[in-house]
């Protein structure tokens, strides 16, 4: 399966568009990380617990968008894109988004 953020794929036809993907997660922060978290705030630096959780979550809603072009059909998925968005103190979405399409 070939993602990309771009529009079109070098040497390749894009001979069908089969519709709009997504794939989302939901994740929420651990009051633990958080104390400490709040801690790394006053020194300055990277939060790496926080990192961490956003790159996992990056990369189940790529998994859960990538799945959904499967069962279409997809070759490949393109105009890539991410959201954020927050649905309760604590708790964000994440989201990936982009177009299968079929290629010739």
């Amino acid at each position: 399966m070939i993602v990309t953020t771009t529009e079109h794929i070098e040497d390749r036809r894009i001979v069908q568009t089969l519709g709009l993907v997504r794939g989302n997660t939901i994740r929420a922060r651990h009051v633990g990380r958080d104390i400490m978290a709040g801690f790394k705030t006053l020194v300055g630096g990277e939060i790496m617990t926080y990192t961490k959780l956003m790159a996992e979550a990056r990369e189940q809603a790529l998994d859960r968008m990538i799945e959904e072009a499967k069962r279409l059909g997809a070759d490949a998925v393109v105009g890539v894109r991410f959201s954020t968005s927050v649905i309760v103190g604590g708790a964000a979405e994440l989201l990936a988004y982009g177009t299968a399409v079929k290629l010739e």
